[in-house]
């Protein structure tokens, strides 16, 4: 893809970003609190920098597509109070019981049509850790990942919190090549889970998993603003200058 065929995709810091797709606005994972310290059952998330706009700055949201509700690194507390004012939250089965009624959880392979039909959103398998899912989500939560597809519109994967190249295998077999891969990556690790292991991305395998989609746009989030993220923007850019793939690294547009 030439940098004028490339999806626009505003970042915001975290996980959050924006994006319009068949006439509609999607926002990636809300989180726009200041920064501070956020209690979790198992420890303390500190968020070091503010998001680089505010909810009031985004004009029209149609559709939040929400990888899981249960951590504010995800989800804070200015992302509820802007799901209120958004027509459809997109999310996990458990997440849309616990949001309301202006939520739908997609399960793996799942889809719904939006606009009119013209545009559909596919739920795909996502593993918040590095061991199967069964024995990672009562860790640490169910999450899901999307496809967005559409008649005349390029194929878009928005992967959440994923640690799994196996479930980015399951994915490229169904809907490859990727055109626009938003990757979630920045090696967060706790030392109390699974021994340190990866619980999201890190940047060699985000690489990878661009290889494996054959994504000709790859816009990473999920990298900067919290401690917990090991890797960040220079991890990246050399992680796809080794693989070769620095031509369709893409930062997005900050704020």
């Amino acid at each position: 893809m030439t940098g004028r065929d490339r999806l626009p995709v505003r970042v915001f810091g975290g996980p959050t970003a924006l994006f319009e797709y068949g006439g509609l606005r999607f926002l990636t994972d809300p989180t726009f609190d200041a920064p501070g310290d956020y209690p979790v059952p198992r420890g303390l998330l500190t968020k070091t920098a503010p998001a680089a706009a505010t909810p009031a700055d985004l004009g029209r949201i149609d559709v939040v597509l929400l990888s899981h509700d249960e951590h504010p690194d995800n989800l804070d507390h200015a992302g509820r109070a802007l799901l209120a004012d958004v027509p459809l939250t997109l999310t996990t089965p458990g997440g849309a019981q616990r949001l309301g009624e202006k939520a739908k959880g997609l399960a793996d392979w799942e889809s719904v049509r939006l606009g009119d039909g013209a545009v559909t959103v596919t739920g795909v398998p996502a593993v918040h850790g590095p061991r199967a899912r069964e024995e990672v989500e009562p860790l640490t939560g169910q999450v899901v990942g999307f496809v967005l597809t559409g008649d005349g519109l390029p194929t878009v994967y928005v992967s959440g919190d994923n640690a799994s190249l196996d479930a980015v295998e399951r994915i490229a077999e169904c809907f490859g090549p990727v055109d626009t891969a938003i990757l979630f990556a920045g090696a967060p690790r706790f030392p109390i889970l699974f021994d340190g292991g990866l619980i999201v991305l890190d940047s060699a395998q985000a690489a990878r998993a661009a290889e494996i989609l054959g994504a000709r746009q790859v816009v990473p989030v999920h990298y900067d603003s919290w401690t917990h993220f090991t890797e960040g923007r220079d991890d990246l850019v050399a992680a796809f200058t080794a693989a070769g793939l620095l031509d369709r690294l893409d930062l997005g547009v900050r704020g």
